[in-house]
Parts: C-alpha cells; structure tokens; sequence
C-alpha cells in the first residue's frame, strides 16, 4: 500500500508539473499572439501572461512539495522543527503567489473598472491572513517544540 501511495503522489506530481508548463506556455502564446496581430493592445496580454506564469509557480511548488514530502522522503516527519519548517516553506510561496495574483489583478482591473477592486482587496485580505495565520503557527510550535525538548532532556537526566 505504501508503494501504491507513492506512486501516486508521483503521478499527481508530474501531472501537476505538466501543467503549470501548459500555463506558462499558454500565457506566452497570448503574448506572442498579441505581438503579432496589428494593432492589439498588450496590456491584457502582458498582464495575463503574467497571472498565467504566478499560478503556474504556486502550482509547481505544490507539485515540488508533494513529490519532496510523498515521494522522495516517504515518510511521516519525525521531527517537530522539520516539518514546521517544510510547512511554512509551502504555505509561504502560496502566499507570495496570493500577492503577486492580487497585484496584478489591481493594475488589471484598475484600467477598467474601479468599482471591481473587491476581489482583487480579498485577495490581499486572504494573503496577509494567511501570513498572520502561519506567524501565529510559527510562535505556537516553536513555543510547544521547546518545552517539549526540555521535557525530553529533563526526562533523559533523571536516574
């Protein structure tokens, strides 16, 4: 079974890598035809290109992530520091391709329509939550790892 799990956290890996690949070759084909066709404007494109490249990141780290953690180590963490170390890794490329996401999305529809800032304002919202959010977990673990490792010490110089 643990083979079986294995190779399928491969499979999800690699389809994944494939197709962040697919995004970022889609968002230059929009810009190359942009560049082609007279007249066209590119700021969509140029814009696009770049919101199809930042989700293709998150999706490759996801796919890194999961075959560094699945495939690679195949096993459960051991150590406490290690997988919260491994965690806010993941968690923060996720939030910086939250950031960037929301940052295009701001110039994108601030040249139209300012009334549609919302989502682009959630967005920046859930960001900064997620940040806050993975700070707290940081001061948390970090807190519970060392009177665990005390615990441990102590434990280890009693007779």
């Amino acid at each position: 079974m643990h083979v079986l799990s294995r190779l399928m956290f491969a499979i999800a890996g690699l389809v994944l890598m494939l197709l962040a690949l697919g995004l970022i070759l889609f968002g230059c084909w929009r810009l190359v035809e942009a560049l082609i066709t007279p007249g066209a404007s590119l700021e969509e494109p140029l814009l696009g290109t770049v919101g199809y490249v930042v989700i293709a990141v998150a999706v490759f780290d996801v796919a890194k992530f999961l075959v560094e953690e699945e495939v690679l180590n195949g096993r459960e963490r051991r150590i406490a520091s290690e997988a919260r170390r491994s965690l806010t890794k993941f968690i923060s490329t996720i939030a910086i391709a939250i950031f960037l996401e929301a940052l295009v999305t701001v110039f994108r529809v601030s040249a139209g329509n300012v009334s549609q800032l919302l989502y682009p304002t959630f967005l920046l919202v859930a960001a900064t939550l997620l940040i806050v959010g993975l700070g707290l977990y940081q001061r948390l673990s970090a807190t519970v790892e060392r009177q665990v490792d005390a615990h441990d010490r102590s434990a280890e110089h009693k007779p």
